[in-house]
Order: C-alpha cells, then sequence, then structure tokens
C-alpha cells in the first residue's frame, strides 16, 4: 500500500498568492519617477470625479423624468417623489464626500508645506548637533 503524499515539508504558494513578492511592488514604487507618481494620483482622481459627475448627471435626468406628473395616479406620484427624494439625498451625499475629500487634501497640502518649509532648518541644524 503506497504511503500518503503530503506537502507538510515542502510548502508552497498557490499561484494567486503573494508570497515572496513583497519587494517587487514596493520596487516599482521606487523606480517610478515623481512625474509618474503624480500622473497616476491625477488619473485616479479623474475617474473618481468621472464616476460621480455621471452619476450626478444620471440624478438629474431621473430628476427631470420624474417631473412630469401627466396623467399619474396618486400612488404613482408618491412613488416618483420618493424616488426623487432618495436621489437627491444621494447627490447631495456626494458633494459633501468631495467637499470633505477637498478640504482634507488642502490640509494635507499644507502639513506638507510646513514640513518642507522646516527641512532645511534641520538639515542645516544637524551637523551642528553632531559637531558638539
Amino acid at each position: 500500500m503506497p504511503e500518503p503524499q503530503t506537502d507538510v515539508l515542502c510548502p508552497s504558494a498557490l499561484p494567486t498568492a503573494n508570497l515572496l513578492q513583497r519587494g517587487v511592488a514596493s520596487q516599482s514604487l521606487v523606480d517610478q519617477n515623481s512625474a509618474e507618481y503624480l500622473d497616476a494620483i491625477e488619473e485616479e482622481w479623474n475617474k473618481k470625479v468621472d464616476l460621480e459627475v455621471e452619476t450626478l448627471l444620471d440624478g438629474m435626468v431621473d430628476f427631470v423624468g420624474l417631473a412630469s406628473i401627466g396623467d399619474k395616479d396618486k400612488f404613482r406620484i408618491a412613488q416618483e417623489s420618493f424616488q426623487a427624494q432618495t436621489r437627491a439625498e444621494s447627490m447631495a451625499q456626494i458633494a459633501h464626500r468631495r467637499d470633505t475629500e477637498l478640504k482634507t487634501v488642502q490640509e494635507e497640502k499644507e502639513d506638507a508645506r510646513a514640513q518642507v518649509a522646516t527641512l532645511p532648518d534641520e538639515l542645516i541644524r544637524r551637523p551642528d548637533a553632531n559637531a558638539a
């Protein structure tokens, strides 16, 4: 009778696993220059904004469609009113989220500027501290 085989002594990763590949992702970030990095960030933000603008546009189109009453019964009017209210809340949340993200980015920019402004002073003081 053949002995059962096991991989206990020979562990291996599945093809989808990313064991021992941690350095690959970080190395690609190191190889990327700042212009490429900023272009990638800009493209990511543009995609987010495009998606949310499309959502806002769809909401406005729905508002126009729901605005016509015509020969609808009261139930249909109430149902469409609820849909319009839900769309309006969703659109307001998107706008609020954008405002919040913009404020966060502005705060981070100001923090980065402050850090960069103090960096030359720290570099100048550092050799003095080593000399003493």
